[in-house]
């Protein structure tokens, strides 16, 4: 039984089962969705984050051209709010917005098949522009910031302009990231404005200065992909169950009935924010984090000073608060869930209430695991319900559950202590080539270049996680190990690789990352003939950097490895050694390229 299948959280979507269902209740509140929101975030954000859904569907226009398409949406806007019942205005903001890009005129010149995407009807339409946004591409230059002498000055005069550039730049680059957090990087940026406006060398302030903000995008935005990657991919309850883990784990303090109630606006918020929908995904964000900091006793200490920032700063800011500390006085699970006799009719009557809170009970008493581990722990705890339940003692069926539930623990505690280990013993080098002879032989079909761009991503986890106390390396490990995963199986999907990645990618999401360190060998694949070109070296190789001749020493190692995935750790070590020394001795040569022949 997969995970998505395991929590239907029927109780928690009786209010609204769908998106359309959401947005249909919406409406009838407000005959205007387009006045309400505007209404609600007042020109200026309203205008910032039309800008941002534009520049993110139409990645090749300028910004004047831009700004056209937005005063037509303001201008709506405006009429709308004076009499709801205009025409146009009860449109919903999506169709408002599509329906300006397909009025573009010559839209095919700039996009090509894109424009095809306006004969589809809603929602298609808007899965199809979706389809055609382009992460970070080349015909998108990064922001360039107006010269140091200027910028103050510039600041000072056109502050809506600098902004609105500076907003419209970082959209476009990341068509993906949600418009509340670029309107928190361009808050970023004010502040750095009006801070090194005040010191003598501007430009060596801001340059400081950026370094934060760009480390901020890029991992926001990576953060914000996978999620959208995994609703997309496992749907709704899936989701819900890794939204309620974290959250549980975030605000152990909050009773269950408000995490449950954020956990339903924060589903209809991202699936608003991956469907392209900015100005509701902004609205809808900006009101939950009102609620939240109304509620700020019951939640978390830690989102105080969020609470007093202004409202676009607020939501990034609450997302990235520490987890609250539990509190101490939480009683053993095992009376509750183990030795409790009401426990299978508890199950039986109300499946999936019960697993919700024992996922909120389990995740708040632990911070320090992964949600996905978590996730594994419920899975393993409805399994054997499941079978214990139907025996007729099933007290003494499930009697050992908790060293059952505790298999899962020591798996992954074991795979994080190995592999840090494994680094701490021996650099950062030798991990990477551990791990590329053991991801080559699990999926030799995969590019040369691509398996040691995997390989330097899951490196760079070991050495961010593994210097992190004990009780922070397991989610840290397993969270971002998540995420290099979730961008191979996006790649699968495109190019498949083979039936044992397939199985991994789609079976289950909590189960993924074991699934991939189980994977053995692939024995269907049949390697490629040996090309001696492949094996050709020449007096470059000398001449080389040491990067430079450590990339060749890895394309080496894999290449080998893609024509005999059965090596053995000792036969790959003497050709590791071999190709050590070869190079060691003929780079000491007269005649550099006959050595190499001869060796």
């Amino acid at each position: 039984m997969k995970w998505a299948t395991l929590i239907s959280f029927i109780f928690l979507l009786s209010s609204a089962s769908s998106r359309n269902l959401q947005r249909a209740a919406r409406e009838a509140e407000h005959k205007s969705e387009i006045a309400h929101r505007y209404n609600d975030l007042k020109e200026e954000t309203f205008k910032a984050v039309t800008m941002i859904t534009f520049a993110q569907y139409l990645q090749r226009c300028s910004y004047d051209g831009l700004s056209k398409l937005v005063k037509d949406v303001v201008d709506l806007a405006q009429k709308c709010v004076a009499n709801e019942d205009a025409p146009e205005c009860s449109k919903s903001l999506p169709s408002i917005f599509l329906d300006e890009i397909c009025q573009v005129e010559k839209l095919r010149d700039s996009y090509g098949a894109m424009a095809d995407c306006c004969s589809k009807a809603d929602p298609e339409r808007n899965d199809c522009f979706l389809s055609f946004k382009i992460p970070q591409p080349d015909f998108v230059q990064p922001y360039q910031r107006p010269a140091s002498d200027v910028i103050c000055k510039e600041y000072q005069d056109n502050r809506v302009s600098l902004l609105g550039h500076f907003i419209y730049s970082i959209a476009r680059r990341n068509p993906f990231l949600y418009a509340p957090t670029i309107l928190s990087l361009a808050a970023d940026y004010e502040h750095a404005l009006q801070s090194c406006c005040k010191e003598s060398d501007v430009g060596a302030c801001l340059d400081e200065k950026a370094i934060p903000i760009k480390e901020k995008a890029k991992k926001v935005s990576v953060k914000q992909q996978y999620s959208c990657g995994i609703l997309h991919k496992f749907g709704e309850r899936t989701f819900q169950a890794d939204k309620l883990t974290i959250l549980s784990q975030k605000y152990p303090k909050a009773p269950f009935s408000e995490i449950l109630k954020i956990l339903q606006d924060i589903k209809g918020i991202y699936k608003e924010c991956c469907e392209g929908d900015m100005v509701e995904c902004m609205d809808d964000r900006a009101e939950l984090t009102t609620y939240m900091c109304s509620k700020q006793e019951v939640f978390s200490s830690k989102i105080k000073h969020c609470c007093e920032k202004p409202v676009v700063e607020r939501s990034q800011c609450i997302i990235e608060a520490d987890f609250d500390e539990k509190p101490e006085d939480l009683p053993s699970l095992v009376e509750r869930y183990i030795q409790n006799t009401e426990v299978c009719k508890s199950f039986g009557e109300n499946h999936d209430a019960f697993l919700s809170e024992f996922i909120y009970e389990y995740a708040r008493r632990h911070p320090e695991f992964s949600t996905q581990l978590i996730l594994r722990v419920a899975k393993g705890y409805e399994t054997l319900l499941e079978k214990c339940c139907k025996t007729d003692n099933p007290a003494e069926c499930y009697g050992n559950a908790v060293e059952d539930l505790n298999k899962h623990i020591k798996e992954t505690q074991d795979v994080v202590k190995t592999n840090c280990e494994l680094l701490t013993t021996h650099g950062e080098a030798d991990f990477l080539k551990a791990l590329l002879i053991r991801y080559t032989k699990k999926m030799p079909q995969v590019s040369t270049d691509t398996l040691i761009e995997i390989g330097k991503k899951m490196t760079s986890v070991g050495t961010k996680c593994c210097q992190l106390p004990e009780d922070r390396r397991l989610s840290c490990s397993e969270g971002y190990l998540s995420i290099v995963i979730q961008d191979m199986c996006r790649r699968q999907e495109t190019t498949p690789i083979n039936d044992n990645v397939s199985h991994c990618c789609s079976d289950s999401y909590a189960y993924r990352r074991p699934c991939f360190t189980a994977m053995g060998v692939d024995t269907k694949y049949v390697p490629p003939a040996f090309d001696p070109e492949m094996f050709s070296f020449d007096e470059k190789l000398c001449t080389a950097s040491p990067a430079e001749q450590e990339l060749g020493h890895m394309k080496l190692l894999v290449n080998l490895i893609k024509r005999k995935p059965q090596m053995t750790e000792e036969q790959i070590k003497t050709i590791a050694d071999g190709f050590t020394a070869m190079v060691d001795k003929c780079c000491k040569q007269s005649d550099i390229d006959t050595c190499f022949g001869e060796e």
